[in-house]
């Protein structure tokens, strides 16, 4: 063959190779692109789902969309007692188990296998708890609406009041409150003929709480307080109308329902009411207090573990307090030790509540420049310290306020002081770690920030993380520069002893036939607490059934995971980035955050 004839056959043998290489390629292209397109569309339409359970989930849930300052529902307040409100929820799940159901989970991103997770853990245990009364059992003296009214209507709270629309539709929410009371009051009534009631004594201290509502005169109740703190841009007349407009609700709304509660209580209910301290003693008791625990643990632990759990750590803790007895040269008994803490004068030397404010605040300068050993996402929401308002400061706790998504509102730390004289240093550093910086402020605000997540996973909260991560903090103290002064050390192990404490207590009162005043001496034995404050803690336990238990079970659990990373990534393990692992997902069930942090350390053992 002439050489030009080879060249010629050589070249369109190799074209056609090409041309069937180009032909395949473009059909794997296809093939991927079709594939990547398909993956995009899947992802897309999963996107879709978790935005719409949001909306049709804020529009059941008015108040939760106030709170993260979505004002849409601000006028609306439903009737969440009664059966067609319940159904609608039970609808909500279903239809979003059917629609999560519709959805290949393992062909999402790694992220959206978690909204996954969690969305269908949401369903389920909504599902699940309403398949108990707790219709019929709507008021306690903890937490509950006829509570939560009057802080919202004070405009302390989330409730906005800076327009006339807001006062507006603040007045529309006291008509929904009216009628949701009403039907809290025939489901009382419904709970006591089929066995369902609180504790006696904690309705016999809903009375007080009920009474202070039942003004004579209505520019001194809690409700007129918006109009006291009326913005001036509001209109003359606007201003005169809903002045008279909240002086006609709480003379003819407020006080009466409240009036008609208290004598409900004080007639019907109380006489009734159990003697029992334990959810138990209530038809159906042992699956509730089962469900509870799951509920606020987010685990399937049973009674019995955590029982023993708690009194293990009981002892463990102990043993620690009496080491600082020790190193403190005090000869008496560690009970008596706790009562030398509390009554100490040199532990109790304010004299005014700025003064307390200070401390705080020189807690948070002290710690900042040791954060970034520790943390690498850092919150941008802004943070305060603050005095808790005069009216609510005496039955009020230490406690964090989220900042609002938008940041038209910071994280607040709000702290008590009735007298600063009795103001106990003791625990100061510890509760400023817990409510504010790295505890609360740190995993809500990251959580809110956190644009990678669905809207529906930057508000939610898991009390076993949400409250467990704060205990977890707590435990970071000396890493922090904290905890050099043994009094700051002993008031951390108090803090950690309480916790501890309500692990055996709560199961205690609502499995093992524990009275209110066996579990009050229980704690008052472990513990430097008052007898006053033993009291309401035991009482609030006896209120919500299985909350208590979430702070240890889920510090507990961070530790655990944090032992497991150090100990298989060795000199690869970096505590902030174990630190972003567990704050970066959001708030979710124990289980899934365990999953996580599995699968990173695996990640960076390889």
């Amino acid at each position: 063959m002439p050489f030009f004839l080879g060249l010629i056959s050589y070249f369109c043998y190799q074209t056609n190779t090409m041309r069937k290489l180009l032909v395949f390629l473009s059909v794997g292209l296809a093939a991927c692109t079709t594939q990547e397109m398909s993956s995009v569309v899947h992802t897309d339409a999963f996107n879709k789902l978790l935005d719409q359970y949001y909306e049709d989930y804020l529009r059941l849930n008015p108040l939760e969309a106030t709170r993260i300052a979505d004002y849409r529902y601000n006028d609306q307040f439903p009737n969440t007692l009664t059966h067609e409100y319940r159904e609608q929820v039970r609808g909500l799940y279903r239809q979003y188990l059917d629609s999560l159901a519709q959805f290949d989970r393992e062909s999402l991103p790694d992220d959206h296998q978690v909204s996954y997770d969690v969305l269908k853990w949401e369903a389920e245990l909504a599902l699940a708890g309403l398949e108990f009364p707790d219709h019929l059992m709507p008021v306690q003296q903890f937490s509950s609406l006829t509570l939560y009214m009057p802080v919202l209507g004070s405009g302390q709270s989330f409730q906005p009041f800076k327009t006339a629309k807001h006062y507006d539709d603040w007045l529309a929410r006291i008509e929904g409150f009216t009628v949701w009371m009403d039907t809290a009051i025939v489901n009382m009534r419904k709970g006591l003929a089929q066995g369902y009631s609180y504790p006696r004594i904690l309705m016999e201290r809903v009375l007080p709480q009920a009474q202070d509502m039942m003004v004579k005169d209505a520019t001194r109740s809690i409700f007129y307080q918006p109009i006291l703190n009326m913005p001036d841009s509001i209109a003359d007349a606007d201003r005169k109308r809903l002045t008279d407009a909240y002086v006609r609700a709480i003379r003819e709304k407020i006080v009466p329902t409240y009036s008609t509660l208290y004598d409900l209580l004080r007639r019907e209910y109380i006489p009734r009411a159990r003697t029992s301290a334990g959810i138990n003693a209530i038809p159906g008791g042992d699956a509730w207090y089962r469900f509870k625990i799951k509920e606020y643990t987010t685990t399937d632990l049973s009674p019995d573990s955590i029982f023993r759990l708690g009194e293990s750590e009981v002892a463990r803790i102990r043993a620690e307090m009496e080491k600082v007895k020790r190193q403190m040269d005090f000869d008496g008994t560690l009970q008596e030790f706790f009562e030398w803490v509390n009554k100490n004068p040199s532990f109790m030397p304010f004299t005014t509540d700025e003064e307390v404010i200070s401390v705080y605040q020189a807690i948070e300068e002290k710690i900042a420049p040791r954060l970034n050993d520790l943390f690498n996402m850092k919150p941008q929401t802004a943070f305060e310290v603050r005095q808790t308002e005069e009216f609510r400061e005496r039955s009020a706790a230490a406690q964090y306020s989220p900042g609002a998504p938008d940041g038209s509102r910071p994280g607040i730390f709000y702290v008590p002081i009735v007298d600063p004289t009795t103001y106990n240093v003791s625990g100061m550093e510890t509760l400023f770690l817990h409510e504010a910086i790295p505890g609360h402020h740190y995993q809500v605000a990251l959580q809110q920030e956190n644009d990678g997540l669905p809207r529906f996973r930057r508000t939610l909260f898991y009390s076993a993380f949400g409250e467990g991560w704060a205990l977890y903090a707590e435990s970071l103290g000396r890493e922090l520069g904290l905890f050099t002064d043994p009094i700051q050390y002993f008031g951390h192990l108090g803090d950690e002893m309480h916790r501890a404490i309500r692990l055996v207590v709560d199961v205690g009162l609502h499995t093992r036939g524990w009275t209110r005043e066996q579990a009050i001496q229980y704690m008052r034995n472990n513990e430097p607490i008052s007898e006053q404050g033993a009291v309401a803690e035991i009482e609030r336990y006896m209120a919500i059934p299985g909350q208590a238990l979430s702070y240890k079970i889920g510090q507990l659990k961070i530790r655990e995971l944090r032992a497991r990373a150090d100990q298989e990534l060795g000199v690869k393990f970096m505590v902030g980035l174990f630190h972003d692992e567990v704050l970066r997902h959001g708030n979710v069930p124990l289980s899934l955050l365990e999953e996580r942090v599995d699968r990173w350390i695996r990640k960076h053992k390889g």
